[in-house]
């Protein structure tokens, strides 16, 4: 479906820009004459993976094995080396196409049996033909997407054409999305959120995707240079983009500081973790058009959004056109309609409906809430339930406290690692509001400032922002076990 919309709109706009790179710019006309050399180098392969920075090559990359039928692997830039030999062969990669050639070329060494250059959109890039063991994949697989996880290796989520299309489609639809529109890619495009969600849908209203390199972006690993983000999203006229609450949170210090925003956003998504309401609510002030959603990989990304009408604040908000949700008897949220067609690494028993292991509730305007992860919940030592989302959730309401993660299991008081730029009086005055809207089983009573944020880089966040518990408790073990002996 999406080719076909591609072929209409090139003999409907041939000249409009659909790839527009740093250095390279694709029209809807040229996509195919792209995408025919890029055909003839890949068609010998059965499984490919993609180590890329962000440029229109790796969507055309992306195209020519979708009309291929070759399934293949985005490998995110920050996964550890060790990570990718990993997805590569629990994949059965047969090919990795990649602009990180040195690095690579050390740990796949004894798998390289041979390799060559290949030019793409004013871009070089070294194709390494790997000797990784075929495996049997589910049938249909086009995309096999390796989420960091929580524990042990990342976990390959095999995925149809059909699924991801259909997400994209219901994106159009939500979002109103037109050829007008001019998207920016702040994620990377290995990021199924943005490769679906974000390029698959604009590319299917006819619109411009603005694929620059992380860096001019802002995104420096884990670091963001806001006002770089800010001046690429004016120089593009962004239309649209998708954020993480960090990207989010940044904009809004800047523009609450006085940098003027760009008035050319028109729908800016944000999602992939649990977003502060109090930071959605300053978004608003300032004029972002901030619209909060939901996924999961198991559902080819996302599942939920809050569209123009009615939007909610704090929800996730409704359903989008292709998928079903209900309540199971313990709260779990249950999807129906797209799902993945298994995991690599196991016989996947695929049910209609499809348990997300989130625990959320459903108002009566039809707008959905998440209260948290159904694997995360605790028992303190007086017998109560508590899940630390939802004392995470009131406790980043407060602007002194930036990052935080609760433990309390078979504890008698919760306790929590903050990461905060405030000082002691300022961390303990903010705990101490959000306590107040809490039960005293679920107040936080002692904490530990962290010694550094939770991120990626150092395996304590997930790919899409969530905290990494087990961890997050490995590092501060120590210190916690010493203060609940101290306070028992």
């Amino acid at each position: 479906m999406l080719l076909a919309n591609l072929t209409q709109h090139a003999a409907l706009q041939p000249k409009k820009i659909a790839l527009h790179g740093a250095t390279a710019k694709i029209s809807y006309e040229a996509i195919f004459w792209h995408l025919k050399t890029v055909k003839s180098a890949l068609k010998q392969y059965k499984c490919l993976a993609i180590l890329l920075d962000n440029h229109p090559a790796w969507m055309l990359l992306d195209l020519a094995a979708l009309d291929l039928n070759i399934p293949i692997v985005p490998l995110p830039l920050f996964f550890t080396p060790a990570q990718c030999m990993h997805a590569m062969q629990d994949a059965g990669v047969d090919c990795l196409i990649t602009d990180q050639a040195t690095q690579m070329s050390e740990h796949l060494s004894t798998y390289i049996t041979s390799q060559s250059l290949l030019s793409l959109a004013e871009l070089d890039l070294t194709v390494f033909n790997l000797s990784f063991a075929t495996k049997t994949l589910p049938s249909n697989t086009a995309k096999i997407t390796y989420t960091s996880g929580t524990t042990g290796n990342p976990k390959g989520v095999c995925l149809s054409a059909n699924a991801q299309l259909q997400v994209a489609t219901s994106i159009k639809m939500v979002t109103e999305l037109s050829a007008k529109d001019q998207h920016l890619c702040v994620l990377p495009l290995s990021t199924l959120l943005e490769n679906v969600a974000g390029v698959y849908a604009t590319l299917l209203a006819g619109g411009t995707a603005n694929i620059l390199p992380i860096a001019q972006v802002g995104l420096n690993g884990n670091q963001l240079n806001v006002q770089q983000l800010i001046s690429t999203m004016q120089q593009t006229q962004a239309s649209t983009a998708i954020l993480t609450p960090a990207i989010l949170n940044a904009l809004v210090l800047a523009g609450e500081a006085g940098t003027t925003l760009p008035n050319s956003l028109r729908f800016l998504a944000v999602g992939g973790a649990h977003v502060n309401i109090n930071l959605l609510q300053r978004a608003h002030t300032l004029g972002l058009p901030i619209f909060e959603g939901y996924g999961l990989s198991e559902c080819a990304s996302v599942v939920t959004l809050n569209g123009f009408e009615l939007p909610k604040i704090g929800s996730i908000g409704k359903p989008l056109p292709h998928v079903m949700l209900q309540l199971a008897d313990d709260g779990e949220i249950m999807v129906k309609g797209v799902q993945f067609l298994g995991y690599t690494h196991e016989t996947t028993q695929i049910n209609e409906w499809l348990a997300t292991g989130d625990i959320g509730y459903v108002d009566d305007a039809g707008n959905w809430y998440i209260n948290g992860r159904k694997k995360n919940m605790f028992i303190s030592s007086f017998g109560r339930n508590v899940s630390p989302e939802w004392v995470e959730n009131i406790g980043l309401q407060q602007p002194d406290i930036i990052q935080i993660c609760v433990f309390g299991e078979g504890r008698p008081f919760n306790l929590a690692i903050i990461v905060s730029h405030a000082d002691v009086i300022q961390i303990t005055a903010a705990i101490k509001t959000a306590n107040q809207t809490l039960p005293d089983y679920a107040q936080i009573k002692q904490w530990l400032k962290a010694e550094e944020p939770f991120n990626t880089y150092n395996n304590q966040l997930t790919s899409n922002g969530r905290l990494k518990r087990d961890v997050i408790w490995q590092v501060y073990q120590t210190k916690i076990n010493t203060l609940y002996k101290d306070f028992a």
